[in-house]
């Protein structure tokens, strides 16, 4: 036996010599043809992309996206074949780093794909945002250069035919009752006519000719201004009046009454292709409703130990009663506000070197929500390079949820995390500049409980409006499925959210309409928390001693922005390997 055994490894081993060569081409070639169709790919994606607040410009765009029906049957068709080129793939032979790069390009892939055999791009606005609103954001841009003010120019120009391909868009769902409800669309014309009706001077778009670089000659400059003072009369207010006027007399009038995603056409299909896009989980509306009571309930029992803290006398409600309305709790100024969110930031850098081993180069600062959109904006937004503060209606903004707030949007959440993916150098292009929802939101509410480890909050209040936020973000699992699957009513989600968070009434509002407006975005936040909470448990369970958090965190950033499946799996790896850092420097 073991004779015979010896014999059979050895002709094995010279078998396995000879063929090593043919292994490593095979292998080689895998490798090479997967990143041969993922960086034509990503190439052709971004001049397809168009610009919103998430985006971090390089350099300023001289061309607005082709959004026509044409260009989307066109989009469909290339990123089916590339799905085809992908299960041509021998993923076996695919090296431990493109094996994880497949997994998030697929999942890319698929939900681009989905968008448009739904016809998402029938619906180009959602509970704040909007294709014309979101082009606002260009102007506040760097410009460094002529070239720059060059092609900015021909961007303004092609303004009217951008707008008009998504108005026919927007006409083709309004034909076949695939609009956003209606309810969602009052006060919605705001952020266009606020440009239609400024005077070409006055225009939020022409704000980069106000105030020019040195470096461009003065004759230059004159130059680019009357260009500039063109481009407002002749591009951007005839463009942002037809908007508004489409708005006004057809697509406002003539929206569906009805709330839930599963009265649109299709609208089963629909929403559970949302619930897909958004979460990267396999589950179902009704398992999503379930889950968001269950954690409804655990996050109560918290809140009342908090009550208790401060010897509160009364129920929940009155408690929220209690903090919407105390002056303690609201300040009196829009920069008193901001000055507030600046401070918690410097407090999270004081101790982020003892959470995170590597951060990010980018800064961010800290401005208010623009006065148009401000109304019915969130509370707060991060990006790469900024946090948006809103500071409207100052009694809706407490100074109890503004710590979560911070550390959501600012760092070590989007902010943070965003930039950290943009400037590692080891990923793909595809992964250093992509929005996964359960990851990212699910990173920001995880950053928002980690305050409590590291010392943000300082009050009970404080504390309470951390599990505010916590609450939101389940209560959003009960009241996204409930308006889209189970037929809630508008009122009935809002009395939900009162009576379980300590939201103030008009955040509820702008809160509820967004989740009618947007289906199945809202359940990205709670579900990617619970997944990030669950790898970090597992691996505290797992290492012990070995467990070191700054590790465990580097790991998750340094993965970009990925499925939640992709993330438990490098976790397991993370174990695996006794729990180091990722990063060899």
């Amino acid at each position: 036996m073991a004779k015979f055994a010896v014999g059979s490894r050895a002709v094995l081993l010279a078998a396995c010599a000879l063929l090593q060569p043919a292994y490593s081409a095979v292998a080689a070639d895998s490798n090479q043809q997967f990143e041969k169709i993922y960086s034509s790919e990503w190439q052709w994606r971004q001049s397809q992309n168009s610009v919103d607040e998430d985006s971090d410009l390089d350099a300023v765009p001289s061309s607005l996206p082709d959004v026509s029906l044409k260009t989307q049957q066109a989009q469909l068709k290339y990123w089916q074949n590339v799905e085809q080129q992908l299960d041509k793939l021998d993923s076996k032979q695919l090296s431990a780093a493109n094996k994880i790069n497949l997994a998030v390009y697929k999942e890319q892939i698929g939900s681009l794909m989905s968008d448009i055999i739904n016809k998402v791009y029938e619906r180009p606005l959602s509970g704040d945002t909007s294709f014309w609103g979101d082009l606002t954001y260009m102007p506040d841009q760097t410009f460094h250069t002529e070239q720059d003010y060059r092609h900015y120019l021909q961007w303004l120009a092609e303004m009217p035919r951008y707008f008009q391909q998504n108005i026919d868009n927007m006409r083709a769902g309004l034909k076949r009752g695939f609009t956003l409800p209606q309810i969602t669309l009052q006060g919605r014309d705001a952020t266009a006519a606020s440009v239609a009706n400024a005077a070409p001077a006055d225009n939020v778009f022409f704000k980069p000719f106000t105030k020019m670089p040195d470096t461009i000659p003065a004759s230059v400059q004159a130059e680019l201004k009357a260009a500039g003072l063109k481009a407002m009369s002749d591009y951007v207010i005839p463009a942002h009046q037809q908007v508004l006027t489409f708005l006004r007399q057809e697509y406002i009038p003539g929206a569906v009454k009805s709330l839930a995603a599963y009265d649109l056409p299709n609208g089963k299909a629909f929403y559970k292709s949302q619930i897909e896009k958004y979460t990267t989980l396999d589950l179902s509306a009704e398992q999503i409703h379930q889950i968001g009571l269950d954690e409804v309930a655990k996050i109560r029992e918290r809140m009342h130990q908090v009550m208790q803290q401060v010897s509160f006398k009364g129920d929940l409600k009155a408690f929220l009663d209690f903090l919407r309305t105390d002056p303690q709790f609201y300040v009196k100024t829009p920069q008193a506000l901001l000055d507030r969110a600046a401070w918690i930031a410097k407090e999270f850098d004081a101790v982020a070197g003892d959470w995170f081993g590597r951060l990010p180069r980018r800064r961010f600062a800290i401005v208010p929500v623009p006065d148009d959109l401000a109304p019915f904006y969130t509370g707060g937004r991060g990006g790469p390079g900024i946090y948006l503060v809103n500071t409207y209606n100052l009694p809706s903004r407490p100074l109890y949820s503004l710590p979560a707030l911070t550390l959501h949007e600012s760092a070590p959440g989007h902010a943070f995390q965003m930039p950290l993916a943009a400037e590692n150098k080891e990923l793909p292009e595809f992964r250093r500049n992509y929005y996964i929802s359960a990851y990212g939101e699910g990173w920001a509410l995880y950053c928002e409980k980690l305050g409590e480890e590291m010392g943000i909050y300082h009050t009970p209040y404080e504390i309470f409006g951390m599990l505010s936020y916590q609450m939101w973000r389940a209560a959003r699992l009960v009241v996204d499925t409930g308006i889209h699957a189970k037929g809630w009513s508008r009122k009935q989600a809002q009395d939900f959210m009162l009576d379980n968070t300590a939201l103030s009434v008009h955040e509820v509002t702008t809160e509820v309409d967004r989740y009618i407006a947007w289906p199945g975005q809202a359940l990205s936040y709670y579900l990617g928390e619970m997944d990030i909470e669950k790898n970090r448990a597992k691996a505290e369970k797992a290492l012990g001693s070995k467990f070191d958090i700054r590790n465990f965190h580097d790991t998750v950033l340094q993965l970009g922005s990925v499925p939640m499946k992709v993330l438990d799996a490098r976790i397991d790896q993370f174990i695996k390997d006794g729990g180091p850092s990722p990063y060899q420097d």
